[in-house]
């Protein structure tokens, strides 16, 4: 009986669950982490890179942020499976940055950050320019 416990037991370790991911460490406990708190690892990674002026996020986030409703994670989207992330962003670029070399050091910077606070792989990292920042000088 203690065996069919013990593999049971190391069958529940890691699991997945709907809207986050669940760790099960031995007799300590439980970790869920939202697919949320991925996303919005990944958005304040992103926005760490020089020639990154913001995240983009669609016309519902941008409505609320307007009212006083705020979401970090806005242009961020994560897609966890498993022990396997996802991660699509959507950018604004300050205007005079290379966009292929800045988009590789986002891409370092966010698969970087999430593999060491969470502990999950990132597969791929994806980007998509929403917009060139472009501020007068005075």
């Amino acid at each position: 009986m203690r065996e069919k416990q013990r593999g049971n037991e190391e069958n529940m370790e890691q699991e997945e669950t709907k809207g986050g991911y669940e760790s099960q460490e031995e007799k300590a406990g439980t970790v869920k982490i939202a697919d949320d708190v991925v996303a919005m690892i990944a958005a304040l990674a992103a926005t760490e890179v020089d020639g990154v002026a913001a995240m983009a996020g669609n016309l519902t986030n941008e409505l609320l942020s307007r009212v006083g409703v705020r979401g970090l994670s806005r242009g961020a989207r994560v897609e966890v499976s498993g022990k396997k992330v996802k991660v699509g962003l959507a950018i604004t670029m300050e205007y005079g940055y290379n966009i292929p070399a800045t988009c590789q050091r986002v891409q370092a910077k966010v698969k970087g950050a999430i593999e060491n606070m969470t502990g999950l792989e990132v597969l791929d990292v994806n980007i998509r320019i929403a917009g060139i920042n472009v501020t007068k000088e005075k």
